[in-house]
């Protein structure tokens, strides 16, 4: 019977979130934007004036989330950080995002209940449906903010983690990693082998362009 009801909701909501990615949001402000996404049951990114709704993620891709928020927890708790995943947004002037999972070690977000601003670390998984906005408008917007040292995109096809590091004269590196190698988060001093980050995971099926002869 708890199953039923489980399979219900799920439907339910993947129902819910289909209509809101079909039916566009009146523009708001960003106070009005606030006020109304309390009463929401979905959760809405607001970019330009505009609440988009965001659509649900595989398995895999909640996996590789969770995985790395268990290892990355103990460390960054105990260096008086805080660490919180996809439910918890971050403020971009004025524009609203929800990572995958952020961390802040800034005393101006210890206080902090909706949503974060000064964030040190962003990590997106990615996703078909998300990926160009990922690796565009939302590397962007994340370099914008100051006080961030590393955006780190996560595959969930194939073991590799992508980073964009904060050089000390504001420039940014890239660096990959992939199986079989360390990863490492310089500015929090973390570093694991990528397999354990992704043991145990099921990962997606590698969706390849097609090619002409």
């Amino acid at each position: 019977m708890m199953e039923a009801i489980i399979f219900s909701s799920k439907i339910l909501r993947e129902e819910l979130t289909m209509v809101a990615l079909q039916e566009p949001q009146p523009r708001m402000t960003p106070e009005q934007f606030l006020d109304w996404e309390k009463t929401q049951e979905l959760r809405y990114e607001y970019v330009n004036g505009t609440a988009i709704a965001m659509a649900g993620g595989t398995i895999a891709h909640n996996d590789l989330a969770v995985s790395l928020l268990l290892l990355l927890a103990p460390h960054v708790r105990s260096s008086g950080c805080k660490i919180n995943v996809s439910d918890v947004k971050v403020q971009i002037r004025r524009r609203y995002r929800y990572p995958d999972l952020v961390v802040t070690c800034d005393d101006r977000d210890k206080m902090a209940t909706t949503l974060f601003r000064y964030p040190k670390v962003i990590v997106e998984v990615l996703s078909p449906g998300t990926e160009s906005t990922d690796r565009g408008r939302k590397l962007r917007e994340y370099q914008s903010i100051e006080t961030l040292q590393e955006y780190v995109l996560v595959s969930p096809n194939e073991v590799i983690i992508e980073v964009y590091r904060r050089n000390l004269d504001g420039t940014w590196q890239y660096i990959d990693y992939e199986a079989g190698s360390q990863f490492r988060l310089e500015s929090l001093g973390f570093g694991c082998a990528i397999d354990e980050i992704y043991e145990s995971i099921t990962l997606d099926e590698l969706m390849e362009e097609p090619f002409n002869l």
